[in-house]
């Protein structure tokens, strides 16, 4: 799964004097672009720990373990990415100390999208999960865990550097899928309890579910939907075309697959994501799409690309910033 390896960004309470990364020399190129971008949009990847980015993101050669550890203030000093997903959250919860050090390693603008733990949106976890069972998860959408463990921590210790907590659910049987108004009641249960302040967005991967219902239960929260590029979901603007951009209080995009390919078939294809393998044009043209749309009505934009959209999210993030700047972001 991606972002696994951030698991050992700070060990041993992140003495960051065990080495240095050091950031790429930018562009002219890009540091133009940037200056085009509008500040309420913020391009950035899905983690940070690649080998494969040296020349692009980091001037020498690290391993894969030093980038987790050391790699982010090196990332964040790139002029185009100015967000970045913590996955490692998804696999199990983390003290509010250690999205400290995150905020500390990054500039005032820089925003994050946080996975929450799997634990909120898995009926049932798979064995080896974030408490190594399997079976009924007794904390599906039980809030009182996601306030204490999830929201709580990340809050604190990211500040406003928290762009928005994703609940991402997984693909969902028939049970759940066959009753799409039942979820959605669910839900905005779930998300009207949580803590106000932070922006929730919600990731699904059942087509089924994009209702009405749905609709409504995050516009009663003031929650997002998460757009997602993902072969189980409908395209970008379909999916905008079923909640609508304008109703969204801020716009939330995930790039994360393209050209119908699972995450293993991309990840053997792509790796070691030092270039752009697959590109996919109209995916950045919806994309950008959004964006202006968003924009347009004053709204946050933060998109965020995984290496398996099109074998390197980095080098996706400056084909997205270039979209932007022809057409006027």
């Amino acid at each position: 799964m991606p972002g696994t390896r951030q698991l050992e960004l700070f060990p041993g309470g992140g003495n960051r004097d065990e080495g240095r990364v050091e950031p790429v020399e930018p562009l002219p190129e890009y540091l133009a672009l940037a200056a085009r971008i509008p500040k309420g949009l913020r391009l950035g990847t899905s983690s940070w720990s690649f080998p494969g980015w040296t020349g692009i993101v980091y001037r020498y050669p690290a391993d894969e373990s030093a980038l987790a550890r050391v790699g982010l203030e090196a990332y964040a000093r790139h002029p185009l990415l100015r967000a970045a997903g913590i996955d490692r959250t998804f696999y199990a919860p983390l003290p509010a100390a250690d999205f400290e050090r995150y905020a500390r390693a990054v500039p005032e603008g820089f925003r994050f999208l946080v996975k929450a733990a799997q634990d909120c949106t898995f009926p049932a976890l798979p064995s080896g999960g974030a408490r190594g069972t399997a079976g009924r998860n007794p904390r599906f959408l039980e809030p009182s865990f996601a306030r204490e463990e999830v929201v709580g921590p990340a809050l604190e210790g990211l500040g406003a550097k928290l762009g928005t907590l994703l609940f991402q659910f997984p693909p969902l049987g028939r049970s759940v899928t066959g009753e799409p108004s039942a979820f959605a009641d669910r839900l905005g249960r779930f998300l009207s309890v949580l803590p106000r302040g932070p922006l929730y967005s919600v990731e699904i991967r059942n087509r089924e579910l994009l209702g009405r219902a749905y609709a409504a239960a995050l516009a009663s929260t003031g929650a997002a939907h998460a757009f997602t590029i993902h072969p189980a979901m409908p395209s970008l603007a379909e999916q905008a075309a079923l909640l609508g951009v304008e109703s969204q209080p801020a716009l939330v995009v995930r790039w994360m697959l393209g050209h119908g390919r699972g995450y293993e078939e991309a990840r053997d294809l792509y790796a070691p994501f030092d270039h752009l393998v697959a590109p996919d044009p109209a995916s950045r043209r919806s994309i950008a799409s959004l964006a202006r749309a968003a924009l347009r009505g004053g709204k946050e934009v933060l998109v965020v690309v995984n290496n398996k959209a099109e074998g390197s999210s980095p080098l996706s993030v400056v084909e997205l910033a270039r979209e932007l700047a022809a057409t006027g972001g």
